[in-house]
Parts: C-alpha cells; sequence; structure tokens
C-alpha cells in the first residue's frame, strides 16, 4: 500500500487544482487562490512522503507534472481569464472582449513545457533554470485578489495584464537561472542571498497583505537576475 501514498497525495494535488479552476471560472478568485495554495501544499509534501518511504517512480514523476500543470497553470490562467473578462476595455478592442481573455490560457501552455523540461533538466538539482510554476501561480493569484479591482476599471490596466501574460510565459522558460531557497547548512556565507530574501519578505507581507507575495515574486525575479550577473551560470550550480 505504502507504494501508492505519494500518488494519493499528488492526486489530491490534482484535484485541488481541479477545485480551484472552478472557483476563478466562477469569479471567485479568493477561493480559487486559496485553493492554489492548498494544491502547493500537497505538491510540497508528495515527493517528501516518496523519499521518506524510498516509493519514488517514473509514474510518479509523471503524474506530479501533470497535477502542477493544473494546479500551477491551468488554475492560475483561469483566474486572469475571469479577470479579463471584467476589465474596461479601450473602445477598439471592445468587439474582441469575448476573445481576448483566452490569451490567459497561454501561460497553462508554457507552464506545462516548463515542467517537462524539468523533468528532463538535470542542472535543476540546487536550484532552477526559468521561473516554478508555483511562484507564478502565486504571483497572479495574489496580484489579482489584491488590486484586481482596481485594475478593473483603468482600460490601460488591460494592457499591462496581456503583457504580463507574456512576461509570465517567457519566464517559465528562459535559460534564467533563479536560486532555490535550500539550505546545505545554516551559516551566513554562502546563503547571504537566500537570508536577504527571507529577512526582505517580512516588512511586505506586514505592509502589502495579500499582494505583497505578488510582489515578492518580483523580487525574487529580480535578485536572481542580479545574482545570476554577478556570479554567471553558477548560480544553479552554488
Amino acid at each position: 500500500m505504502k507504494k501508492h501514498i505519494p500518488n494519493c497525495i499528488t492526486c489530491c494535488n490534482l484535484i485541488s487544482g481541479c477545485i480551484a479552476t472552478a472557483f476563478a471560472f466562477g469569479g471567485n478568485l479568493e477561493i480559487a487562490l486559496v485553493w492554489i495554495i492548498i494544491g502547493a501544499v500537497f505538491d510540497f509534501f508528495d515527493g517528501m512522503v516518496a523519499r521518506l518511504l524510498h516509493v519514488s517512480s517514473p509514474i510518479g514523476k509523471e503524474l506530479d507534472s501533470l497535477a502542477d500543470d493544473i494546479t500551477f497553470g491551468v488554475a492560475p490562467s483561469t483566474i486572469v481569464f475571469s479577470q479579463l473578462g471584467i476589465m474596461d476595455y479601450p473602445s477598439f478592442l471592445e468587439p474582441l472582449r469575448e476573445y481576448i481573455p483566452f490569451l490567459a490560457f497561454i501561460m497553462a501552455a508554457f507552464s506545462g513545457l516548463r515542467l517537462a523540461k524539468f523533468n528532463l533538466d538535470e542542472r535543476q538539482a540546487l536550484g532552477f533554470i526559468g521561473l516554478p510554476t508555483p511562484a507564478n501561480a502565486l504571483f497572479w493569484g495574489s496580484l489579482l485578489v489584491g488590486i484586481g479591482d482596481k485594475l478593473a476599471n483603468y482600460p490601460i490596466a488591460l494592457f499591462l495584464v496581456l503583457g504580463g501574460i507574456l512576461v509570465s510565459s517567457w519566464l517559465l522558460v528562459a535559460e534564467v537561472p533563479m536560486f532555490a531557497l535550500k539550505f546545505k547548512q545554516w551559516g551566513w556565507k554562502g546563503n547571504e542571498i537566500k537570508y536577504i530574501f527571507l529577512l526582505s519578505c517580512i516588512p511586505l507581507l506586514s505592509i502589502f497583505g495579500i499582494t505583497a507575495f505578488a510582489i515578492i515574486i518580483a523580487w525574487y525575479v529580480v535578485l536572481s537576475v542580479v545574482v545570476m550577473k554577478r556570479n554567471g551560470s553558477n548560480l544553479v550550480k552554488s
């Protein structure tokens, strides 16, 4: 029985993503975000349980990617889809209102592509190449739950969201090394960037509330690029 436990947890992640997608289609973005976060918790524990029970398997790896694409690809794309459906449009784009929201699902496709690449990329043991799908999902979920109502009232915000879809899709598959919060040891030396990032999150959370998570993800990307420029391509290997 124990060999099926990690896959059951992974399926709970997948189901969470389906529930999040259903709520997002219904316009309930807050509950959709909650279910994405619940899916992330299951995603964290399935791999841990598989390692503890020594029951890792190829099917578990493939199932995990499928679940992640639903929870961290389709669900956040549906949140953006719903947001695009209620935004103000410039008059020249108003005839396309029925079709433009479907552009949000570009992110779901790139999330699937990223996950497929991740399964084959042996460079990502200690870090990431490109933006992780859970980070992208948290960015869009927290941003639109936090300030979606404000964005809906400004036609220019439509172009910012559409541009953000393209930038996010590119970051998911870009050859940009990004650090992971994995510690070989707890000392300051060698972990400076991780501690700086974690400490900087505290004031952001206290000031900006739920929207802080979107700011934190953006800060994570910027900080990774700065470190990449300083250290070259050794970020993932260090």
